[in-house]
Order: C-alpha cells, then sequence, then structure tokens
C-alpha cells in the first residue's frame, strides 16, 4: 500500500463516498488519550487517504470535548502530512452565502475551555510561529479543488472559533462583524495551531451553513438549518477531495509547514524530562537528538 499522506478531519459520512475503495479502520492509541474514533483509511485517486470524524461516529462529542491533541498526533503517527479539515461554519458577511465554501487564511480564537491547546509544556517549552495559521500552499489547492467540483469558493477570509456548544447572540454576532471576522465556528481552534506543533500542513474547507444571527431577513442559525445545509454539501466536499487527493499525487517535496519546530523550541535538551522527551519523541526527536 502507498503511505498514507493526507487526513481528512470532518463528518463520517465524508468517507462514504464510491470513489473511496480499499478501506480499512485503524483504531490508533497516543500518549493523549484515544482519538474521536478509529480512523478510516481507504484509496481515493490512487493515494491512502485517512479519514477522522471529529465529533466521533453518530456526533457524540462536543466541540469542548473533541479529543484534538490524540487526533492530530494519531495523523501524524500514521504519516500523514497534509490535513484537509471539513468544517460548518456561519457567516458574519453578506456576500458570504448558506452554500458557499470558504478556505479561510486567518484563524482568531476566542474558545475558552482547556481543549488540549498545545502538546508542549511538562519540561519542554516551544514558541510556535502561527502568523499565518493555515498553509497557503494547500490553501491554493484546496480552492481550486472546490472551483473544479462546482462550488462557490472564497479564499481568504479570518475564521473566528467560540467555544460553544452555544450558538451566539445576537451582541456577540454583531461585535464579532464589528472586529471583521468574516466566518464562525466551534472547532478550528486548536486544531490548526496543533497540526502546526506536528510541522503538518493545515487548511480548512468550510461550508457556510447559516448568517448566524445577526442577518435580519435571513433564519437564524439552528441545528435543524446546519445540517439540512451540511447534507446538501456533502456530495461537493466528497467530489473537491478527489480533486485535491488528484493535485497532491506524489506528496508535496517540501513546505514551510514541516519545518515549524526548527527555531521554536528553546528548552535545554538536557533538562528535558525522559518522560517528556519519550511522549513526544513523533514531533520533537528528530531535534533534540541533533541538539
Amino acid at each position: 500500500m502507498n503511505p498514507v499522506r493526507i487526513g481528512v478531519i470532518g463528518g463520517s459520512g465524508l468517507y462514504n463516498m464510491p470513489e473511496l475503495t480499499e478501506i480499512e479502520e485503524q483504531r490508533v492509541t497516543t500518549p493523549f488519550g484515544s482519538p474521536s474514533d478509529a480512523v478510516t483509511i481507504g484509496t481515493l485517486a490512487g493515494q491512502r487517504v485517512a479519514f477522522l470524524p471529529r465529533h466521533g461516529r453518530g456526533h457524540v462529542l462536543t466541540p469542548s470535548e473533541v479529543p484534538y491533541r490524540a487526533n492530530i498526533y494519531a495523523l501524524k503517527a500514521l504519516g500523514v502530512q497534509q490535513v484537509i479539515a471539513v468544517s460548518a461554519c456561519g457567516s458574519l458577511r453578506e456576500d458570504f452565502a448558506p452554500g458557499h465554501v470558504v478556505v479561510p487564511d486567518q484563524l482568531f480564537d476566542r474558545s475558552r475551555d482547556e481543549r488540549g491547546r498545545s502538546f508542549f509544556g511538562e519540561g519542554l517549552v516551544a514558541h510556535v510561529s502561527v502568523a499565518d495559521p493555515f498553509c497557503g500552499p494547500l490553501n491554493e489547492v484546496l480552492a481550486d479543488a472546490v472551483r473544479e467540483a462546482g462550488g462557490t469558493v472564497h479564499p481568504g477570509g479570518t475564521f473566528i472559533t467560540i467555544e460553544g456548544p452555544r450558538f451566539s447572540t445576537r451582541a456577540e454576532s454583531a461585535l464579532y462583524r464589528a472586529w471583521g471576522m468574516d466566518i464562525i465556528g466551534m472547532t478550528t481552534s486548536p486544531e490548526a495551531f496543533l497540526a502546526r506543533e506536528a510541522e503538518m500542513c493545515y487548511s480548512v474547507m468550510a461550508h457556510v451553513t447559516d448568517y448566524d444571527v445577526w442577518h435580519e431577513a435571513a433564519e437564524d442559525v439552528s441545528v435543524d438549518l446546519v445540517i439540512q445545509t451540511l447534507n446538501a454539501n456533502v456530495r461537493l466536499a466528497q467530489r473537491a477531495l478527489v480533486g485535491v487527493v488528484e493535485q497532491l499525487a506524489g506528496g508535496v517535496d517540501d513546505c514551510a509547514c514541516y519545518h515549524a519546530l526548527e527555531t521554536a523550541l528553546i528548552t535545554d535538551p538536557r533538562r528535558v524530562p525522559k518522560a517528556t522527551r519519550k511522549r513526544l519523541d513523533l514531533i520533537v526527536g528528530k531535534y533534540l537528538d541533533r541538539r
């Protein structure tokens, strides 16, 4: 089998596509606990691709309960280099209409609970640059694939992550618009930041399902509205993923994301506890061994 270089985090229905063959399931254990669910691996456009349902099958995990570190670590352990996150989002601007897709290039974190925001700590400190939290080259590939699949895509935009699981109040929605936010969701932080710490490319295919609660002429966001729009867009997302995999055939030789830790580690390797070094060897071993 070819190596698994591409990972997809999203709804469990994404991998129920006719193009996916040679399907298997893997239960991955990590130092950060179990991932949201088993990882489904299949062949798509000639490449092995890993699919991980973010909220578990049947959507049993709230945004605060998602084991973000375990999910990213599990994909890293499988050899994944590029991560495509598929998410629902609310629109905070008129021209990003329900049914459209946004590939954001900026992220604003308003999540509050402890979600496992970093792999680091317990004797090993790293300060990773996330000035541009999404992978630029992968964003371009993703936007092109959505366009080729027949979707209306908006390349660029700021994605604000709120804690959830409740939706916004009208006052909050109005404030986020005043701040210049473009779309709103509940799971992109810390997922994007952890992918960067793990030196993986990460981009989001954000499907606009509603206008949050700011739009006077539109229906307020609700679970029914979100599910209805997502179901209508499932086939678009699947076609776009096929396009992404085709464009990434053969892998990506190099990317700045692959070197995110080169100048980020600040702890003297001699001071790193053995347990911490062992736990993070998959991510930082190549750096600690040569310092």
